[in-house]
C-alpha cells in the first residue's frame, strides 16, 4: 500500500483510532496492530505475508535457542543456523536469479553447459529491511545487549507498518521498549507528526516526481539523444530525485509513527553537505550505515588492523551493502566504487594525523571544495545505481564527455532552480528548521489546520496524477 495513496489515508484513519482505543489493552493493541500490519504488506498480494511470517518465527525461536544456549559454542552455533535460515530465504528470493543467470554465463561460456535452473523468483517488497532488523535481534540477543522478546512483541517489532517498506532499519532495543509499555497520548507531538508527513509528502510527490519527469528518466533512457549538460543535470537530478524519494518516506514514516505514540530513529542529516564520503554515510540512510558499522565492518576487523586490513573491511562492507540494495552488477559496482573512495580516503586521513595535521583539512575555502568534490562523486556513483545496467551508466557518463555542442532543451530555468535550489536547502541550519516547526506547533488548532490544509492542496496541485511507488520499495 503506498503512502500518498487515498487507500492508505482511509487504512490510517482506522489504524489511528483503533491505536488510542486499544491503547489501555497491551495484548488485543498489539494483535489489532499486527493485523494492520499484515492487512498494509498484503493489500496487493497475500502470499508474502508468509514469508514475513516464516522470518519473524525464525527469529522468535532463534534468540530463544540462543538464549538458553550452554556454553558459547552452543550460542554461536544456535545464532549461527539462526542467521543462515534468515540470509538463505533473502538470498532465495533475492539473489537467486542473479547468482543463476551468472552462472549460466560463465559456465556456457566454459562449455560446459547449464549449471543451474533458470527460474523466475519474484523479489518480495520489503525484505531487506525486516531480515536486517530480524538478524539484529538474533545477533543482539548472542552479544547478550537484549533479552528474548514476547512473540506479539517480536511480531509487532517486525511488520509494524510505518517502518515495515523501506525503513528506517529500527533495532530492537530502539523499538521493543515502547512496545511493551503503554502510549501517553497526551505526550505526543501531533503538530510535529503531521509537519513531518506534508514534508514528506512535498518531497516525494512534487519535487521527486517532477525532477524525475523533467530530466531523470528521459536521459537515462535514451543517453544517447541528449546533451552534455542534460547529462550532468541527470546525475544532479537523480541526486535529488533519490534523497527526497528515500528522506521522504523517512518522514512520512517518522511521522505516521509519532502520531501512533511511537518515535523512530532519524535516517537523513543533510547528507549532500558531506565533506568526505565517510561523513557522507553518517548522514546518508544513517539506520542502515549503523547496521553495516555493527554487524558487518567492526566483525571484520574494523580499522583496528593494518591499512591492507582495513581497506579489505571497507571494500567489503561496501561492496555488500551495494549488493544488498539489488542483485545486479550496477549494485555492486555502486558499492565498489564507494568502498574505493572511503578507503583512499582513509588513507589520506591516516597520513595526515601521522604528520601531525588534522585528519581533514580545513579552513571555508577548502570546506566548499571538500563538499563540492564530494557531492560529485556520489552523483557519480548515483548514476552506476539508477542505470539499467553497467553499459546504460557509461553511455550517461559518455555523453558527460562527447555531448557538447549539442541543444539542452530539458535543462529549462525551472529545472535548474529545484535540483540547485533542493541541493543548497540542506545548508539550512536545522536549528532553523525546529524554530519553524516549533512555531507551527505552538499555533492554534485552526491555524495549523489551515497552513496544513493550503499545503496539502499545493501538494496535489503542483504532484503528478498517480504517484509512483517509493525508489526503495524494491530493495
Amino acid at each position: 500500500m503506498l503512502f500518498p495513496t487515498f487507500d492508505f489515508a482511509i487504512f490510517f484513519a482506522i489504524a489511528f483510532t483503533v491505536n488510542w482505543l486499544l491503547n489501555p489493552y497491551p495484548v488485543p493493541w498489539k494483535l489489532s496492530m499486527i493485523g494492520l500490519s499484515y492487512v498494509f504488506y498484503g493489500w496487493v498480494g497475500w502470499s508474502y505475508c508468509l514469508l514475513l511470517v516464516a522470518t519473524t518465527t525464525i527469529a522468535l525461536f532463534g534468540g530463544v535457542a540462543v538464549s538458553a544456549a550452554q556454553g558459547e559454542r552452543r550460542r554461536r552455533v544456535a545464532m549461527g543456523l539462526s542467521c543462515a535460515g534468515m540470509l538463505g530465504l533473502l538470498g532465495w528470493f533475492k539473489y537467486y536469479g542473479f547468482v543463476s543467470v551468472n552462472l549460466d554465463n560463465l559456465t556456457h561460456a566454459m562449455g560446459l553447459g547449464r549449471a543451474v535452473p533458470l527460474l523466475q523468483v519474484a523479489l518480495p517488497i520489503a525484505i531487506s529491511f525486516y531480515t536486517f532488523m530480524a538478524l539484529s535481534y538474533v545477533i543482539d540477543i548472542y552479544r547478550r545487549e537484549l533479552e528474548p522478546a514476547r512473540p506479539l512483541d517480536l511480531a509487532l517489532y517486525l511488520s509494524f507498518f510505518p517502518h515495515l517498506l523501506a525503513g528506517p532499519i529500527v533495532r530492537g532495543n530502539e523499538l521493543l521498549p515502547q512496545l511493551r509499555r503503554r502510549r501517553d497520548p497526551g505526550a505526543v507531538d501531533y503538530s510535529r507528526g503531521l509537519w513531518l508527513i506534508l514534508a514528506g509528502l512535498f518531497k516525494k510527490v512534487v519535487i521527486s516526481s517532477y525532477v524525475s519527469s523533467a530530466i531523470v528518466l528521459p536521459v537515462f533512457t535514451a543517453p544517447a539523444e541528449h546533451s552534455a549538460p542534460e547529462s550532468i543535470f541527470a546525475a544532479w537530478g537523480y541526486a535529488v530525485q533519490i534523497y527526497c524519494d528515500f528522506s521522504g518516506y523517512t518522514d512520512i514514516a517518522i511521522g505516521l509513527a509519532l502520531l501512533l505514540g511511537i518515535r523512530f530513529p532519524d535516517n537523513f542529516n543533510a547528507p549532500y553537505t558531506a565533506r568526505t564520503l565517510q561523513d557522507f554515510w553518517r548522514r546518508w540512510h544513517m539506520t542502515l550505515s549503523r547496521w553495516l558499522r555493527d554487524y558487518l565492518y567492526i566483525p571484520l576487523g574494523g580499522s583496528s588492523g593494518s591499512e591492507v586490513q582495513t581497506v579489505r573491511n571497507i571494500m567489503i562492507t561496501m561492496a555488500l551493502g551495494g549488493l544488498w540494495h539489488g542483485a545486479a552488477w550496477t549494485f555492486v559496482f555502486w558499492g565498489a566504487l564507494h568502498g574505493i573512495g572511503q578507503s583512499v580516503g582513509h588513507v589520506r586521513r591516516r597520513a595526515r594525523v601521522r604528520r601531525g595535521l588534522p585528519a581533514v583539512a580545513d579552513g571555508p575555502v577548502r570546506i566548499w571544495v571538500q563538499r563540492f568534490l564530494t557531492f560529485q562523486f556520489v552523483c557519480l556513483g548515483w548514476v552506476f545505481f539508477n542505470a539499467s545496467g553497467l553499459s546504460n551508466a557509461f553511455a550517461v557518463l559518455g555523453r558527460v564527455f562527447s555531448g557538447w555542442g549539442r541543444p539542452s532543451p530539458l535543462v529549462t530555468p525551472l529545472l535548474v532552480l529545484v535540483v540547485l535550489g533542493t541541493v543548497a536547502s540542506q545548508l539550512v541550519p536545522a536549528a532553523g528548521v525546529d524554530r519553524l516547526q516549533s512555531l507551527f506547533s505552538r499555533q492554534r488548532s485552526a491555524v495549523q489546520v489551515g497552513v496544513l490544509s493550503l499545503a496539502l492542496l499545493g501538494i496535489t496541485t503542483f504532484g503528478p496524477v498517480g504517484v509512483a511507488p517509493f525508489i526503495y520499495y524494491r530493495f
